[in-house]
Formats: C-alpha cells, structure tokens, sequence
C-alpha cells in the first residue's frame, strides 16, 4: 500500500535555485523493465502457486500439525512476497507519473491478474477462524517456531465476527477491481491532471499548494483563489467519489455487521477504540490551548487584524528566504540520525546512494511523499517532492524513519514485518525530532530559536490538530452518508464545521474554501488512516521525553521496538520505556510538549 503524506507539508517552491543533483529511483532491484524475463516468470509462477495452494490446503487446515503449519506458512508468505514484489514495480512506476497511460494500464493489468490469481487464497482466512480457539492455541505451544506468527492469527480472529460466508468474501476480493481500486485510481489520475492558473502561470497541484507557503502574501493568496476555484469547478466529481467510496464501505459494514464505519481501520491498525477516542478528545479539549494560541501568536508577528486561510502556512517575518540544497539536507538528516545512533545513520546511507530516493518534482508525480516498504527481501523506496525548504528537510528526515524502520522490520517476515498505522510513523517521527532538536541546538541566536520553533509547533499542529481535525470530518462524513447521497455543498458543510473549531477564531475563510477537502488523499485511499499521525505524534513526544530523560539503553530499546514490526501490540511495545497508550496522561504528555514550545514563544515576545 501507498499512504503518501499530506500534501500541505511539502515546502515553497525554490525558483530558479540549483537544488543538486536530485536521486532519482532504480527500480531494477525489483525488476528491470516490464517486460523483462523475471517478471513474465513470477506472474506466471504466481498463478501456479495460488492453485497449488488452495488444492494442497483448502479444507484441510484444521488438520494440520506444528510441522505442517510452518510449511503452510512459508508457502503463503512467498506468495504475499511474489505478488508484493510485482505490485510495488507496477505501483512505483505509476506514481512517478500518474498521468501517463501505458504506466496507469500496466498497473491495472497487473492487479487485474493478482486480484484473479489470488481468488483461491481467499479461503486461508476464512477456514482458520473457523478452527476452534483452543486448538489453534495448541499449535501455537507446539513450538517457538510457529507461536512467533501468533500475532498473525490473533489479528485474523479479531475480524471473525465480521467474516462473512466464502462466496460473499471471493466476490468482494473479485470485484474489488472496479470498486474502490477504480475510483481510487479516478481519484488520483484526477487529482494529477489538474492544472492551476496562477498569475497566469499554470501550475500542477503539488507547485500551487506550494505557493501558500510563499512570503508574498499576494502570491498566497491567489495560488489559494486558483485551488479553491479549480476544486469547486471540479467538486462533482469529488462528491462522487466521496459518496461512492463510503456507501461501498458502508454496505460492507453492514453486512459485516461492523458496530462503526471506524471499527475496520481500529482492527487493522491493532488498538482499541477507547484508546483513539482518548487521544481524539486529548487533542480536541486542547485546540484552545495548542493552535487557537499559537495562530494568535502568528496573527500578530505577520501584523494581521485577520489571518486568512492562505496565511496559515506563510513564512514567518523573522524567517529567512533560505533554500537548503540537497547534500546539505542530507548532511541535517544524517548528521541527526548519526548523533541518536551510528546504527541509524548507516541504515539509512543506501537510501541517498543506491536509487532508494525519488526527490524531484516532475509532471504527473504523485503529490506528497511516502515510504512503500515493498518486500521483504527487496528493500524501501521513499518518494519525495523537494524543493529546498526547511519543511522539505523535515519531510526528508520523516520518510527516511519509515524506511529505516522498514529495513528493521523485514527481518520479521512478510507476515509479521508490517506495523500497525498507529505505530508505523513511530520512526517516522522520531526522525523529525532528532533532525528538529540538532537544528535547535545549532541555533545561533534567539531569532534562529524563534523561527525553529514555530516551525516545529507548525507541523505538530498540521501531525496533531489537522490530522484529528480530519478524523472528525471523516467521522460525519460516513455519518452524514448513511442517511442518504450528499450534496458538494452538505460536504461542504461538514468540512466546514470542523475547520473554525479546529484553527481558531483568528482565521476568515474565503468562499472556495470549503471545498478544500476534495484533495486529500487519505479520506479515499486509507477511511480513518489520518489519526495514526496524531498517534505517532503523541506516541514519539512521550518516547522522546524519555530518551530526554536518561531512560537506561534507550537506543537498544528502540531499535528491538523497530525491529519487531507487527509482531508485537502497542502496550508491548511501550512497556520497556514505561509509557501506557492507554492511560490518558499518556497523550496529555506530547500535548504538553507542544504547550511547552507555545510558552516559549510567547515568552520571547517583547
């Protein structure tokens, strides 16, 4: 899967500035071309295994001993590897440029013949839960060997009262092609055809969202006029996929019998619903105190009456025009990475050296950035858009955590190497915070401390307070639906009414505004997937305090935590550094740190 960031985290453009020498990916170490010999032989063999499979094991799987599920086991994990390593070639191709045909075909050709190949597989899940608890846990006491996939099955039976009968479950898997998998690709081929006029100049979305990051406030203003105006002329068919993707997953609750349209991504990601609803409530009794607070604050050193919606991300007066070339990017990265850990660094050196990097902005590239892990016996790929400003290296040092933590994962198999969303932006974030602290330590004065500052609480509260924003939009999203088909305009209204609330009473918004919510890629691709950043947030500001703190081996404890992927729950996880996900102080902790960070900059004020 692909879960880019959101877009507004991306930096200004640098026109007309030399960045360096940009990587770009080599996919050969996945394969070659595609129609390269290795990739007509694994579709093939793909095809082959998936029969054999479900021939050898269909119907049988309750009678398998220790020994039998290890070989079962392997043979279903070179699958997912196969398949995995062939969807992540025709994948990263795509979005490299999303607008080309050939690329957009061969992607849908090759889900097209996996999603068939597949079909017989969709039994595995189906016939374990239907094998008795106590004998299953039998054969996980058989051995060490097998009980380490515990996790595995134990998340498969979470979803038992939701399993629906064998043939309803192959004609979801079947159909899956022309559902959401299409809309998600009309969505995307949509998004990255746009064009923007701004002054005249047309500008693709990734170059136009940019803009509001401009120090002319005249430029802001009409790169957000552009968005808005192209959105709304564009908002019908954003509605359409909008209304079509949550009634799909609102008829599959249903007949799943899910209790809430969130309930599906609570199990996925492996946490409790009271846990999210604790750190939903956390962060919205704070918006008084976090982002109400802090765009004051802005309002006042941008010399506003009014902040509107295109100053939300300007430049701060004090801050310099400052473009940040690729090395020395990567030397702030590294250097940050290496001071936390010689081990780090040197899993994250082959990213910049061996095409794992694609950093240009190019036409048709997918907007945002992302770490796809591919497979286990492969390695990550980390897409960026870099255009040289400090957030660009913050963005750098963001998917580098994530590929560094999928490199230690894949140790764990294709099976248990994948993290649960709410801990998988753990490195992620990690590495933004060492990167933000090296910065801040190096500050020469305190107008440098000032502009690293604010930065830092900026994108806290775009990880933060946006991202549950976002949650709490989608929530009466799939509310509102379940009552009917909505209008551009009831969207509208919903997006609306958590905006004012969640920024503050300092901000006006302007007409078009309220369409805004047509881009972001989370609400189609990934339903609920946006409050894993303000958990990784919150999780990584309490990590960070205790690391802060002189927590004993803190670096080893970090590393076994990385390294264990999916194979371990959250509370397992934390428990070495003392911290409880469920205990509501967790949260108000990383909160605390960003009030922290306010009150230093409120403090700096004459």
């Amino acid at each position: 899967m692909f879960f880019p960031r959101p877009v507004f985290d991306a930096a200004a453009p640098a026109k007309g500035k030399d960045l360096g020498d940009l990587p770009e990916w080599d996919l050969t170490d996945l394969y070659t071309a595609t129609d390269a010999p290795e990739l007509t032989r694994d579709m093939a063999w793909l095809e082959g295994a998936c029969a054999d499979f479900a021939a050898d094991y269909q119907g049988k799987l309750a009678d398998l001993n220790a020994d039998g599920w290890l070989e079962c086991i392997a043979r279903y994990e070179k699958i997912e590897g196969i398949g995995g390593r062939i969807m992540s070639f025709a994948g990263l191709r795509y979005y490299q440029q999303t607008t080309d045909a050939e690329r957009a075909a061969f992607l849908s050709d090759c889900q097209d013949k996996i999603t068939g190949f597949t079909t017989p597989l969709v039994f595995f899940s189906l016939e374990i839960n239907r094998i008795p608890d106590d004998q299953l846990d039998a054969v996980f006491a058989a051995n060490d060997q097998i009980a380490r996939y515990k996790p595995v099955f134990d998340r498969l039976r979470a979803m038992r009262p939701y399993q629906l009968s064998d043939e309803l479950e192959q004609f979801l898997h079947d159909q899956s092609v022309v559902g959401a998998t299409a809309w998600n690709k009309l969505f995307d081929e949509t998004i990255a055809g746009l064009t923007f006029d701004v002054d005249g100049e047309p500008l693709g979305i990734e170059a136009t969202l940019n803009l509001l990051t401009d120090r002319d406030r005249d430029r802001r203003e009409a790169a957000a006029r552009a968005l808005g105006e192209v959105f709304a002329s564009n908002v019908k068919t954003f509605a359409r996929v909008h209304n079509t993707l949550v009634k799909e997953k609102e008829v599959e609750d249903r007949w799943r019998k899910m209790p809430t349209p969130q309930t599906g991504r609570h199990l996925s990601n492996d946490v409790e619903p009271e846990v999210v609803e604790a750190l939903r409530n956390a962060v919205v009794d704070a918006y008084p105190r976090l982002s109400h607070r802090y765009y004051e604050l802005k309002r006042k050193w941008l010399g506003l009456d009014r902040m509107q919606v295109w100053d939300r991300n300007a430049p701060l007066p004090m801050d310099s025009d400052r473009v940040i070339d690729w090395p020395a990017a990567r030397g702030m990265v590294m250097d940050a990475y290496g001071d936390f850990s010689p081990q780090l660094a040197e899993l994250a050196e082959p990213f910049f050296d061996k095409g794992w990097i694609d950093a240009a902005v190019t036409p048709g590239k997918a907007p945002g950035a992302f770490a796809h892990p591919t497979v286990t016996d492969v390695h990550p790929y980390v897409m960026l858009n870099y255009l040289g400003k400090p957030r660009d290296v913050m963005t750098l040092a963001h998917e580098l955590g994530h590929g560094v933590h999928q490199r230690l994962a894949a140790a764990q198999g294709e099976m248990l190497a994948s993290t649960p969303l709410t801990l998988a932006e753990t490195a992620s974030v990690f590495g933004e915070m060492l990167t933000f602290q090296k910065l801040l330590a190096g500050a020469k004065d305190q107008a440098e401390r000032k502009v690293l500052l604010a930065g830092k609480v900026e994108d806290m509260i775009n990880t933060v307070v946006r991202q549950i924003a976002f949650y709490d939009f989608e929530c009466k999203l799939h509310a509102a639906r379940r009552n009917g088909e909505l209008t551009p305009d009831a969207i509208n209204a919903l997006w609306m009414s958590v905006q004012a609330e969640s920024l503050g009473p300092a901000f006006d918004f302007m007409d078009d505004y309220q369409t805004f919510w047509s881009y972001i890629p989370h609400f189609v691709h990934s339903p609920f997937y946006v409050y894993a950043y303000a958990f990784g947030d919150g999780l990584v500001n309490a990590l960070y305090a205790a690391y802060r703190d002189g927590t004993p081996d803190f670096q080893d404890k970090y590393f076994d935590m990385l390294k264990a992927g999916g194979s371990k729950h959250h509370s397992e996880l934390l428990k070495p550094f003392g911290l409880d996900a469920t205990d509501p102080a967790f949260w108000q902790k990383g909160l605390s740190m960003i009030e922290a960070m306010i009150d230093e900059l409120e403090s700096m004020e004459d």
